[in-house]
């Protein structure tokens, strides 16, 4: 029969009989699997014990192949006609079923497939394997580096640095104080140019996308890659913000990776406005400032709720380099990086033309660093008192202080007049100014002639002989012994246990009144009075009144030989003021949490009564008269009942004038902090100079107000001590303090009588 018109039949084989059992296990359905094969169907068991074995096969194409799998017989069996027969067309069929094949893929394609098609084909099926690789590759890195982080149920944004926002009384910022730099803002206070700025410039998409850009990251490859360098970032503000609260600033791809994590459990767990909250309150905007306030305070002297269109593209031009770009560091380079913020604002429509037109038409201002001023060293003190009344600082919290920043700015402003104009010459480069209302508030204190040179607070920290500043302590610890101004005592040489105080004068005017020689600061005639009434009482006096140093209860201390700091013998001064009321010197009066809830309040008005109204009267009588006729004549304030008194140390050493009126008590001190000789710098000659420089201007506007035991003993000088002419000015300072009131009888509301 002809190959391909064979019909299908049973082939039989026929096996010797020692032999059933072999191909009874080949052939056994159960134990040789079947699929894909036709079933296979065995003979009767009554006819298998014959020795010969007829199956009958249902064979496919498929089936044919897989036939080569069936044991032959051995080749030393007897073959019978049957079987060869049937061999013989089992491999007809094996031969028929490649000639099928080949003709139906010849109907279905037409012709074989060429070469190039099945290069293609393998591109194609390799880019699919080598993807799958890659995407399992990175899923791998993306597990391990993520097994790396905490688990997520610890995730959460860490609480920004606590920040302690220092105000004045009159609401206006003394400093902040904190890592940051700056208070945090809500996104609904800020100008919306601000934020807008930012998202123009570093992350346009930042609206629309889900944590991580795609597009911008692809752009930003690109750009790099075609400008063979690193010109851009492909990071979202998201990204930043992840990086800045979890992560290092290391470049790695690893870090990159948790960075990508963290940025889309941000995206899920917090709104757009949130992140874009949380990044601007903390990114990093150089000189130290963390977050858009404190560089807006940093480089404009303003809250980021204040800053205008140009000045909110600078801020977010620093974000590309803030070193490089701060407007102190280079104001041009700064004003050229702002101008492109301001297109892209214009692009993205936060702005108009015509609003980017006249933020660029702006005067150039010149930018600089606003946080060198005094008051920092109030801001400094506040610092340092924080932990006694509200312990560990540990959230936002805005401080309240008894500082006048007009009073202050004219502190300063004093301060650095005076030794600009007699610095050089008196070989003078330091100096403090300190000055308290007649309840110890501190209206203004300034530690220093420059604070960005040197952060040492000279008025609460430098420990300094008084000189004869020290002798009111002296002469009133006599009028408590029943000794007047009237009372005599000879000026002449002294000497106690070996001790010869001298004269600045050198000579010796002999009987003169107490008022006299404290007015003239007669040193002989305080020795005399610090034996007379005992060291240990005039120690005990000065102690009274508010000094709180060691003192050394000698004779000498008549002449401060014990060193006290500027502000405590300021204070202490402050009862001759206030009718004879002991004080504690204060800066603080509230403290709250960022939300309005009271801290602290400061409660109390003092420490009660120091001095009698006699004593009192006596001392205010004779310390006038050191402004009147005595050392201080470069102090006086026309208008204004004032007192005081000057001091030298040994050597010309420091310089000193403390004085008072009923509004404030001012202490001033000049030396240099090393403690070398100035060329005889006297309280006198110098302090007074910058003494009244700030009185005159604090004073302006207010009327006058007596002191008490002083009532008609008004200076009447017509000009100040740099010869210029006094003019009235209307102008105030904002002061407020608690001033006497007077009664009809001429006396005041504490019952201390006027003469």
């Amino acid at each position: 029969m002809a190959k391909g018109s064979q019909t299908r039949r049973d082939p039989v084989f026929e096996m010797p009989a020692d032999e059933p059992d072999r191909l009874d296990l080949r052939l056994n359905p159960e134990d040789r699997p079947t699929a894909g094969r036709g079933p296979v169907r065995r003979r009767p068991a009554h006819a298998r014990g014959s020795g010969r074995i007829e199956p009958v096969l249902d064979i496919t194409e498929h089936d044919i192949t897989a036939s080569r799998d069936i044991p032959s017989v051995p080749r030393d069996a007897p073959r019978r006609r049957s079987q060869a027969r049937a061999e013989d067309e089992v491999e007809a069929m094996e031969e028929e079923v490649p000639r099928r094949r080949d003709h139906g893929s010849r109907r279905k394609g037409g012709r074989p497939p060429s070469g190039f098609g099945h290069l293609v084909r393998r591109v194609l099926y390799w880019s699919i394997v080598l993807g799958i690789w890659v995407v399992i590759g990175a899923g791998g890195l993306v597990v391990w580096y993520g097994a790396r982080l905490p688990p997520t149920s610890e995730w959460a944004v860490p609480k920004r640095p606590a920040n302690v926002k220092i105000v004045s009384a009159d609401g206006k910022l003394v400093g902040n104080r904190g890592d940051t730099g700056g208070e945090a803002v809500r996104l609904a206070d800020m100008p919306p140019w601000l934020p807008g700025a930012v998202i123009a410039i570093e992350d346009r998409r930042f609206r629309s996308h889900w944590g991580v850009d795609p597009v911008g990251l692809a752009r930003a490859v690109f750009v790099n890659l075609t400008r063979r360098g690193v010109s851009q970032g492909g990071s979202t503000l998201t990204q930043q913000l992840a990086k800045n609260l979890f992560l290092t600033q290391e470049r790695t791809f690893g870090r990159k990776v948790q960075e990508v994590l963290l940025a889309l459990w941000l995206e899920h767990d917090y709104s757009k406005d949130q992140i874009l909250e949380l990044y601007l309150n903390r990114v990093y905007m150089g000189a130290g400032a963390y977050g858009v306030d404190a560089a807006a305070r940093r480089y404009f002297g303003k809250s980021a709720r204040e800053v205008n269109p140009m000045e909110a593209a600078m801020l977010a031009g620093l974000l590309k380099a803030p070193s490089r770009y701060a407007p102190s560091h280079d104001s041009e380079r700064a004003r050229a990086r702002a101008e492109v913020v301001l297109t892209a604002m214009v692009e993205t429509g936060v702005l108009t033309a015509d609003q980017r037109a006249a933020a660029v038409a702006q005067p150039r201002m010149t930018y600089a660093r606003a946080d060198n001023g005094s008051e920092n060293y109030v801001a400094d003190w506040v610092m340092d008192q924080l932990p006694s009344w509200i312990g560990a600082v540990d959230k936002d919290i805005v401080v309240t202080t008894t500082i006048d920043s007009s009073l202050q700015m004219l502190a300063e402003a004093a301060l650095q007049a005076g030794l600009a104009q007699f610095g050089d010459k008196k070989d003078v480069s330091q100096g403090a100014v300190v000055s308290l209302d007649p309840s110890g508030a501190v209206k203004a204190l300034v530690g220093g002639i420059d604070y960005s040179k040197s952060q040492f607070n000279r008025a609460i920290q430098a420990k300094r002989q008084p000189g004869s500043t020290f002798k009111p302590f002296v002469y009133l610890a006599a009028m408590e012994k029943g000794l007047t101004p009237d009372t005599v005592r000879v000026d002449e040489p002294f000497t106690w246990k070996g001790w010869s105080p001298k004269n600045y004068e050198k000579g010796f005017k002999g009987p003169v009144t107490l008022k006299d020689a404290l007015a003239q600061s007669i040193n002989t005639v305080a020795a005399k009075l610090a034996v007379e009434v005992g060291p240990r009482n005039v120690a005990d006096t000065a102690m009274r009144l508010g000094i709180t140093s060691p003192l050394m209860a000698t004779p000498s201390i008549a002449l401060g030989t014990s060193e006290v700091t500027p502000l405590e013998i300021t204070a202490a001064f402050v009862p001759f003021s206030n009718g004879g009321l002991g004080v504690v010197p204060h800066v603080v009066t509230r403290i709250t949490s960022a939300d309005g809830k009271v801290l602290y309040q400061r409660k109390g008005s003092g420490i009660g009564r120091v001095i009698e109204p006699g004593p009192l009267a006596a001392m205010n009588t004779m310390m006038a008269e050191t402004l009147a006729t005595g050392t201080a004549k470069k102090a006086q304030i026309p208008g204004w009942p004032a007192a005081g008194k000057t001091g030298t140390s040994q050597e010309f050493r420091d310089a000193w004038f403390i004085g008072y009126t009923g509004l404030l008590t001012t202490g001033v001190w000049l030396g240099n902090d090393d403690g070398t000789p100035t060329k005889r710098a006297t309280g006198g000659t110098l302090a007074t100079v910058v003494w009244q420089r700030f009185m005159l201007d604090a004073h302006r506007g207010h009327p006058a107000v007596a002191i008490p035991g002083v009532g008609g003993g008004v200076v009447t000088a017509t000009s100040d001590a740099m010869g210029s002419k006094v003019r009235p000015d209307p102008e105030t300072t904002g002061t407020t303090v608690a001033l006497p009131q007077k009664t009809r009888d001429g006396g005041d509301a504490r019952g201390i009588s006027q003469p």
